[in-house]
């Protein structure tokens, strides 16, 4: 064209800058395809895939030795060349194989507790749910969550999904309260919402420099040390809401509104479930309503709280009044749980029932009192229970009488009146010594 239309004319001779670079064979196994693949492929197939993009074959015996094509920079190494085989004879062709589970292994210890938990609380009749991990500055004020609380220093997400929550949760109850209004919503007012999570709670002085680690080699011990102390602590924790009716009204009986009574009860049945003794004791922390909180303690430390959210919470997350909550750090529960929970003794011996009644000061937990009484009952205590309040005339201003039923029995004999006598005598005067409890005169009407 150049010549015919451009007045151009062809010279006798051509120049020629540099010389290319000349390809070296690359080496491999005729077998090395089929090893990968799981298809049949011999050496025919092989050397017609490889020429088919553009490669020089020499075949070496039991080897090939490929030289690839100018224009293919990316073939390097046999495995290259193996891709570029499979490809040609077809990815379609690779068979579909299950690799066989090794045998010996099944669930980890926290495997099998967390199981254990779920499986608790879903008895319990709540529904599980999972929330995003992310909250907002607002969500910890509507908690009632301001000052030097620690779950108010939360992690800032750089890139966040939604700049309306660029923080990491330190506390699982925002997105239960959530979930629980938009059920609400719907028109599911008796709702029992858990959830299990990670919370992240940064360390007070504030995340270290994380080291920069390259990519040629693996981190050796030391440095992933280092760079785990820059992350957060994330304990797993359950949370856990609930309003509305907690059972129905029907033809066996009147309905029942859920209580704060239920949140607590839902931990004294979690540390059944794992085998460990749960402690609950009167106390206060945002969100829960002053006086309707306790705090749940495994040996004298506290791990939580359950109880009636705050009226301002409530209205806030735009939930019912009288919403109950628990939230529970669950790494430090299940690292007192046993493997077994023993299962308890059971008597062939009839039963010895004792019921009392104790006036003790209106700000003594009805809870202080059953311990004290388990105290002094000994072992033949088989059971204890609360089964009345009361506060009205027959009781002194600032007193309550709190009436419990005591089961006694024993495993290799029938109990005495003697003994029974005792035993109660003993649960009286515990209760006494402890929280200055009395029993109570009934007045003759």
């Amino acid at each position: 064209l150049l010549v015919r239309y451009g007045g151009g004319a062809v010279a006798p001779t051509a120049t020629v800058v540099g010389t290319p670079v000349p390809r070296k064979p690359i080496e491999a196994a005729a077998s090395l395809a089929a090893q990968i693949s799981g298809i049949p492929i011999d050496l025919d197939m092989a050397v017609s895939a490889l020429q088919t993009v553009g490669c020089d074959v020499a075949v070496q015996g039991e080897n090939v030795a490929a030289t690839p094509p100018p224009w293919r920079n990316d073939l390097t190494d046999p495995y290259d060349l193996v891709e570029e085989v499979i490809r040609i004879v077809g990815y379609d062709k690779v068979p579909s194989v299950v690799p066989a589970a090794p045998a010996g292994r099944g669930l980890s210890r926290a495997q099998r507790l967390r199981r254990r938990v779920s499986r608790a609380v879903a008895a319990a009749g709540y529904a599980e749910v999972w929330s995003y991990p992310f909250v907002s500055a607002d969500d910890l004020s509507r908690l009632g969550v301001f000052g030097d609380d620690s779950r108010r220093t939360a992690v800032r997400i750089a890139n966040p999904l939604s700049d309306e929550q660029p923080l990491l949760r330190t506390t699982l109850l925002p997105g239960l309260l959530r979930t629980l209004a938009m059920n609400v919503g719907r028109a599911q007012s008796d709702v029992a919402l858990f959830e299990m999570g990670s919370v992240f709670l940064p360390e007070p002085d504030g995340p270290g420099q994380a080291p920069e680690l390259g990519v040629d080699r693996r981190p050796t011990v030391e440095e992933l040390k280092q760079l785990a102390a820059t992350l957060p602590r994330q304990p797993l924790h359950l949370g856990a809401v609930l309003s509305g009716l907690r059972t129905p009204a029907s033809w066996w009986g009147d309905e029942r509104s859920s209580c704060w009574a239920d949140a607590v009860e839902l931990c004294r049945e979690l540390g059944r479930g794992l085998g460990v003794p749960v402690e609950v004791v009167a106390g206060q922390r945002a969100p829960w309503h002053p006086g309707r909180c306790a705090l749940i303690a495994v040996s004298e430390a506290v791990i939580g709280a359950a109880g009636e959210l705050h009226p301002r919470v409530c209205t806030a997350f735009g939930v019912p009044a009288r919403t109950s909550a628990v939230e529970i750090d669950l790494t430090v529960l299940l690292s007192h749980a046993v493997d077994i929970v023993p299962t308890p003794s059971l008597s062939a011996y009839p039963i010895g029932k004792e019921d009392v009644a104790l006036v003790v000061n209106s700000d003594i937990p009805a809870a202080d009192v059953a311990a004290a009484l388990q105290a002094g009952a000994g072992d033949l205590l088989e059971s204890l229970r609360l089964f009345d309040v009361y506060d009205g005339e027959q009781v002194a201003s600032g007193k309550k009488s709190l009436a419990f039923s005591l089961r006694f029995r024993a495993l290799d004999h029938t109990l005495s009146d003697a003994e029974i006598k005792a035993a109660r005598d003993g649960a009286v005067q515990a209760a006494a010594d402890q929280v200055g409890a009395s029993l109570r005169a009934f007045r003759a009407q």
